[in-house]
């Protein structure tokens, strides 16, 4: 799972957020559905440039998200914070309903091959974005997109190192003392979520606050460089932001707690339109579950007889949990992953399977408090558009201090030798941190801003197996077992959310089959499978990854070319949409 924040925002998630759609833009416009913004004829005389328009999209995109503009690089945003209120989020749908009509009235037959890929996937995403705040209305839904806004927005002005101190200071001041509205909006507009929304708002909420107090505080005594006027200032609005994170917890856990009996499921037509929309995959619903089931099945036979290579006297589940034995103790996880990154990467460069165009290491460090929201590895990098600074953050979640000794050793168990290097893979060396560090030099601004799980997601699942089939770790079966565990894990997320979104499952259902054909420890099955719920398109780790490696296939038996090749050409295109990506590459 990327950490990398979303561009393009709708609550936190890339305008194209991490995902893609199969529509063409230049097509006879169809009759309008429910699912879909109102299509609306052009009055200006004379139609926008391209460039203009892609200015103006991604312009408004920051105004509504200005903690996103952050993230990118794009500092002249970092005194504000996210209004999340009802009238700015409604004024949101109609600025996208206008951005769409003005993207239509472009003349598409005047624009270069590039433009019309940039266009079609920038029109895919505004039409998702629309989709989810117009017609899931998802921020009425789920408390979580405001528990977890306030923290990422004052930790990304203070972990990366593009202002002096002081300054970054006075516009994390800014930050806090918008905190309190955007926990105000939360309760105004959240009405009757499911139970797992609210139950991880109050975990991510009650981290906040930890987070405000301790980490931020500290790090703002240090910035404030002994100007005590600033630090007052600080003070003061910082046990503000910490007052009201607080207040939202004893509201989620005392109030909207005990009246959480929403439904998570979307229903087939909405998750087949989020899907399309998203991650441009057009596919009828029984095709698209064969094809996650099919997989599963071939990985699962897969990881029966690597098993009883390791020892054929042992069930599989039980060689899985002889391989989990190796793991670190909480204290020494953090390091124990920080010794471990470097041996991915000297492979990379012996094998020469990919140009690495920076030098620059990712920082290993905690999960923040206010990110623990069921994911176990994450990788936080620099924006595109950031010239100063280039920390990233390869974040590793630790065991909360309050879990019993059960959850704690099951969650220890996942980070095993074998596995934590299949996690370094697909989260640095070459996965994520790999294709991040490309960003800067994507050929168009579309391509820097617009990121899709399949391809982001996919990419880094995809390199997983490619880097073992390519000699890492020499043949070890037991690598190859957790090669094979991390392939299940995606598998039966693909599944999973399928089903609890279509096919009326609960969240147990998913956790059984994460527990019995993914091998998974009974409190990271719940976390898996809990995470579909408010993820339900996580199938894109899996889907990407055959969509990849077809690809693969296709362009060095077509061109004649290197996997090298491949990978070079593929990590240059940005997270576009796989079927834009194809076109691109097989032109």
């Amino acid at each position: 799972m990327t950490g990398a924040s979303p561009a393009f925002p709708s609550f936190r998630r890339l305008l194209l957020a991490a995902c893609c759609g199969l529509l063409a833009c230049a097509r006879q416009v169809p009759t309008p559905t429910p699912a879909e913004p109102p299509r609306t004829e052009a009055t200006t005389a004379k139609p926008e440039s391209f460039s203009a328009v892609v200015d103006a999209v991604f312009t408004a995109a920051f105004e509504f998200s200005p903690s996103n503009a952050t993230a990118y690089g794009l500092h002249e945003y970092d005194a504000r914070l996210d209004d999340l209120s009802r009238p700015r989020i409604e004024a949101r749908i109609q600025e996208l309903e206008a951005l769409l009509a003005r993207l239509r009235a472009v003349d598409r037959a005047s624009l270069s091959f590039d433009e019309a890929i940039d266009a079609e996937a920038l029109e895919n995403q505004l039409r998702a974005e629309h989709f989810d705040l117009g017609v899931m209305r998802t921020w009425e839904r789920n408390p979580m997109t405001y528990a977890g806004l306030p923290g990422g927005a004052v930790d990304g002005l203070m972990k990366r190192d593009f202002a002096p101190k002081a300054e970054r200071l006075r516009s994390v001041i800014s930050r806090l003392k918008a905190v309190p509205a955007v926990f105000a909006a939360g309760k105004a507009n959240v009405k009757n979520p499911p139970r797992e929304f609210t139950d991880l708002a109050l975990r991510m909420s009650k981290g906040s606050v930890g987070f405000f107090e301790g980490s931020v505080a500290q790090w703002a005594k240090d910035a404030a460089g002994g100007d005590a006027t600033l630090l007052a200032e600080f003070t003061q609005a910082n046990a503000g932001a910490a007052a009201a994170a607080r207040d939202y917890a004893q509201w989620l856990e005392k109030e909207l707690l005990p009246r959480s009996t929403g439904a998570y499921a979307l229903g087939e037509e909405r998750f087949l339109t989020k899907l399309r929309y998203e991650e441009m995959i057009d596919l009828p619903l029984p095709e698209l579950l064969a094809r996650g089931e099919a997989n599963l099945e071939k990985d699962y036979q897969a990881f029966v007889a690597t098993a009883k290579r390791i020892d054929p006297k042992l069930t599989p589940a039980q060689v899985m949990a002889t391989l989990e034995k190796d793991h670190p103790t909480a204290e020494d996880l953090i390091p124990s992953v920080r010794r471990s990154v470097e041996n991915v990467r000297r492979f990379l460069v012996e094998k020469d399977l990919v140009t690495i165009p920076s030098e620059v290491r990712p920082r290993v460090e905690e999960t923040p408090p206010y990110a623990r929201s069921g994911s176990f590895a994450s990788m936080d990098t620099p924006g595109p558009f950031e010239t100063k600074a280039t920390e990233a953050f390869y974040y590793v979640t630790p065991v909360e201090p309050e879990w019993t000794a059960q959850h704690k050793e099951e969650h220890l168990r996942l980070y095993n030798k074998p596995v934590v290097d299949l996690i370094n893979i697909h989260e640095v060396w070459p996965g994520h941190y790999l294709q991040f560090l490309y960003a800067p030099r994507f050929p168009t601004k579309v391509r820097k801003l617009v990121s899709v799980g399949s391809n982001a997601e996919g990419w880094a699942h995809y390199t997983e197996q490619m880097m073992l089939d390519q000699g890492y770790g020499n043949g070890d079966p037991k690598l190859r077992l957790a090669q094979l565990s991390e392939a299940l894990l995606r598998d039966c997320r693909y599944v999973t959310g399928i089903k609890l979104h279509t096919a009326g499952w609960t969240v147990e259902d998913g956790a059984r089959l994460f527990r019995e054909r993914c091998f998974q420890q009974p409190a990271n099955a719940f976390e898996e499978a809990r995470r579909g719920t408010y993820n339900p398109t996580y199938l894109y780790y899996t889907f990407g990854k055959l969509e990849i490696q077809r690809l693969a296939h296709e362009y060095t038996a077509s061109k004649d070319a290197s996997l090298k090749q491949f990978h070079d050409a593929f990590v240059a295109q940005g997270s576009l949409p796989l079927p834009l990506v194809r076109r691109l590459l097989l032109r």
